[in-house]
């Protein structure tokens, strides 16, 4: 954390992000449960579509991470323009998972029928072979959601409440 945000009286942020698949909603509605404010980008106005491609609101997500706050705030994306506000988070974690897991996982939820269609399947592997390897590169954190459930929201709450300055994989 900044020296300037420490002084303002701000409270860590923490972007994380992900393949579809990963657990990230899951993991946010935990934190949410647990006091850390955290916020899924999207749902809600903070997504543009700019030519077909989902992009934050760099405007809206920036005046989000401005807000003073009194608690940890997890902020939940993954879209192409993320890095553009990477020097805004104090930690930028990645929820990864075996790509077994993550297809698994697609075809299995309720919440979303996203990943469950063959075309969508395909796009998914494809952004796990491309996508992911960005993602990691800019991680200051890698967490296997492939562990317990309370396991992985336990370190993303230490993250973000700056109890864990364990570097990326």
């Amino acid at each position: 954390m900044t020296a300037e945000r420490m002084t303002a009286g701000f409270a860590r942020v923490v972007l994380v992000t992900g393949m579809s698949g990963v657990g990230k909603s899951t993991v946010l509605a935990a934190l949410n449960q647990r006091g850390i404010n955290a916020v899924d980008t999207d749902e809600g106005n903070w997504i543009d579509d700019v030519d077909g491609e989902p992009l934050w609101s760099i405007p809206l997500v920036t005046a989000m991470l401005d807000r003073q706050r009194d608690r940890p705030l997890v902020v939940q994306g993954t879209v192409a323009n993320q890095g553009q506000l990477y020097h805004r988070f104090d930690a930028v974690v990645l929820l990864t998972a075996p790509r077994a897991v993550i297809l698994e996982r697609l075809r299995n939820r309720i919440s979303s029928d996203y990943g469950k269609s063959p075309a969508e399947r395909l796009k998914v592997e494809q952004e796990i072979r491309d996508v992911e390897p960005v993602l990691r590169a800019g991680a200051t954190h890698v967490i296997d959601t492939s562990a317990p459930l309370a396991d992985v929201v336990a370190a993303v709450e230490r993250i973000a409440r700056g109890l864990d300055v364990v570097p990326a994989e």
